[in-house]
């Protein structure tokens, strides 16, 4: 070898430094792109979730307002034969579907929460393992500079 193509070895330590340098940002980049990725599916698996559950919720009341319709328009031909027997009948009816409707809004309203509840545990989680992993990071870039 001619003295022109000799590397300087410092060069070659700064090199060889950068480029392991380089590789630890890329694992850290590809965990931390892992952990939204999850994340990411995990809100669209609790969004389908959200959805299926609040339309059970949705049909079940679209079937109780059938129902009751149906009550409703028999209860009509009772009316003039004893109109205040029908309007029993039709206020304690009318009290049973509000609270039917009540119990929908609850459900749904509890639905959301229990959702909103697994998003934000599956956030914490990732949020936990992405501050591990440049915790991490740092230490290793650390280690990786002070030697010598």
């Amino acid at each position: 070898m001619t003295e022109a193509s000799k590397t300087p070895e410092p060069f070659n330590q700064f090199t060889d430094k950068a480029v392991d340098a380089m590789t630890l940002w890329a694992d850290a980049n590809q965990r931390v792109a892992r952990e939204l990725v999850e994340l990411s599916v995990g809100a669209a698996k609790e969004s389908v979730r959200l959805y299926a559950e609040i339309q059970q919720g949705a049909i079940e009341a679209m079937r109780e307002t059938q129902a009751t319709a149906l009550r409703w328009q028999s209860a009509w031909q009772e009316a003039p034969k004893d109109p205040v027997r029908w309007y029993q009948k039709t206020l304690v009816e009318s009290v049973d579907t509000a609270q039917k409707a009540f119990r929908f809004v609850e459900g749904t309203s509890q639905a959301v929460t229990r959702s909103a509840e697994r998003l934000q545990a599956s956030a914490e989680q990732a949020g936990k393992s992405i501050q591990e992993t440049f915790t991490s990071l740092v230490g290793k870039t650390k280690d990786l500079y002070s030697q010598n």
